[in-house]
């Protein structure tokens, strides 16, 4: 079942006649609107839909298949072209291939407004090489990677805006139960995608209720400042538009952040990841891709856009497409013991195949006593999948983190080369 609607004269009679042998006719109501939900044949086409009303409406060349929402902040808009001085790795390559009438692309235009609308700026447009590079690279790489497994239409609807913050992507209502958020009460003339609610209610409303298979999503980088109460905020906005789209839990399948940015006494680059892990554990039906091996400390948009689109579309495949054999998560740290000798055994989800470093030296483990001072520490993987952790300067550790830094280098992956996400044992300030 898919959902159509629209406006018309209030009152009055709209017909809609779909061409895989579908009609069916309803009324507007004292404001003009109308809503229907129409059955649909299996994936396929091109169809066409005739809507008639007080004027007639023929659309051609419909495809029927998997529709996914996009969002996020810049490395979710970041067109397959990429941004002036910052590339796109293999973007030539991928523009000149993108002949693919099976693979339809809509970008939502910005906007921000004080109130909700129910309009959006933009058009279905068929992947060329013309229309996909300015499209976004993630989402092309995610539908290009569901089309080539599943033989089906796949719709991709973007909307995207660098620079915003996850309250921005939230509407008021929900935004009000966060006490310390500020409310503006005028949209700023510069950025007003980090302001609460202003471009949910130009850029999101308006596309609820849209028929889609699941969201995927990119941003986080304009919240490392507030990086614990993302923590909240995250699990916050997933559950409003799973209820405001009303279609149950959708899937939600998200990014976590890369490497990037000096190192600070605080590492809110190294927090914000933990609340993404936190959210990825605490709300069902969500999906982590981890791109700990594929940032850059002096790039905010790491160029392999490729990878993390195709990270995302493996928990598609294996959670909503049933498809076997596909793994779809890096190793996520599940516990600890103590051994002897001073030192740590950990153990891991997702690792049922074992571990590996691909020949490369295994760093970025950290172990702290009872001090709460944190040294290098040597990791060894063990034959079972675990991992053993040590410190020649930490007699009993009490506690281990791994890639808990602003910029970390990933060294640790499952044998299918998906890489774990950082992770801490304590939660010490």
């Amino acid at each position: 079942m898919s959902s159509i609607w629209g406006k018309d004269v209030p009152n009055s009679r709209v017909l809609i006649t779909c061409s895989w042998n579908k009609s069916l006719a309803t009324n507007t109501d004292k404001e003009g609107n109308w809503n229907v939900k129409i059955a649909t044949p299996q994936a396929g086409g091109p169809y066409t839909l005739t809507i008639e009303g007080s004027q007639k409406i023929v659309l051609k060349n419909v495809l029927i298949g998997e529709v996914w929402f996009c969002s996020g902040q810049s490395n979710m808009e970041m067109p397959l072209r990429g941004y002036a001085n910052q590339p796109i790795t293999g973007s030539k390559e991928a523009i000149a291939n993108a002949n693919n009438k099976n693979i339809r692309l809509f970008n939502v235009a910005r906007k921000a407004s004080l109130t909700p609308l129910n309009d959006v700026s933009g058009k279905w447009v068929v992947t060329q090489p013309q229309t996909v590079k300015d499209f976004s690279a993630v989402s092309y790489f995610f539908g290009k990677t569901l089309n080539d497994t599943l033989n089906v239409p796949i719709g991709l609807i973007c909307a995207a805006w660098g620079a915003s913050k996850i309250e921005a992507w939230m509407d008021e209502e929900t935004i009000l139960k966060f006490k310390n958020i500020k409310i503006e009460k005028e949209i700023p003339v510069a950025k007003p995608q980090r302001s609460p609610f202003f471009i949910y209610n130009g850029m999101i409303h308006p596309l609820q209720g849209f028929t889609i298979r699941g969201f995927i999503w990119y941003q986080g980088e304009g919240n490392r400042p507030n990086a614990k109460e993302y923590a909240s905020l995250f699990p916050a906005m997933i559950n409003q538009w799973r209820t405001q789209w009303g279609q149950g839990r959708l899937p939600f399948y998200f990014v976590q952040i890369a490497p990037f940015g000096k190192e600070s006494k605080i590492p809110v680059g190294a927090l914000l990841r933990e609340s993404q892990l936190k959210t990825l554990q605490k709300v069902p039906n969500t999906g982590m891709a981890v791109t700990m091996d594929i940032g850059d400390c002096e790039m905010i948009h790491p160029p392999d856009k490729r990878t993390v689109g195709e990270r995302l579309a493996y928990w598609a495949l294996a959670k909503d497409y049933n498809i076997e054999g596909i793994s779809y998560s890096g190793p996520l740290y599940k516990k600890m013991t103590k051994a002897k000798n001073g030192k740590v055994i950990l153990y891991f989800d997702y690792s049922e195949n074992g571990l590996s470093s691909f020949g490369n030296s295994l760093t970025g483990f950290e172990v702290a006593g009872f001090d709460r001072v944190f040294y290098p520490a040597i990791a060894e993987i063990n034959n079972d999948g675990t991992v053993t952790v040590f410190s020649k300067q930490v007699k009993q550790p009490i506690a281990v983190r791994y890639g808990f830094k602003n910029c970390p280098e990933g060294t640790l992956f499952n044998t299918n080369g998906l890489p774990a996400s950082p992770f801490r044992t304590d939660n010490w300030e």
